[in-house]
């Protein structure tokens, strides 16, 4: 189950990196000063993006979990 653990953290890391482009993405768009409308469309581009870093972080930290749990 050991491989399990390195595979979870793997994941999650992917998950985080994803995250923290996310962060950059919007401090960007911030930078930018653009107009509301534009920043709202730019932000509405990242929120998929966005949840789909936290889901892959949390299933990574799900495998880590079941990785510990049935080693």
């Amino acid at each position: 189950m050991e491989s399990l653990i390195w595979i979870g953290t793997a994941v999650t890391l992917a998950g985080v990196v994803a995250l923290i482009a996310c962060v950059v993405t919007v401090a960007r768009a911030k930078a930018r000063r653009l107009d509301d409308a534009a920043l709202k469309a730019a932000l509405q581009r990242i929120i998929p993006l966005n949840l789909g870093a936290l889901l892959l972080s949390a299933v990574g930290l799900m495998l880590v979990v079941l990785g510990i749990l049935l080693g």
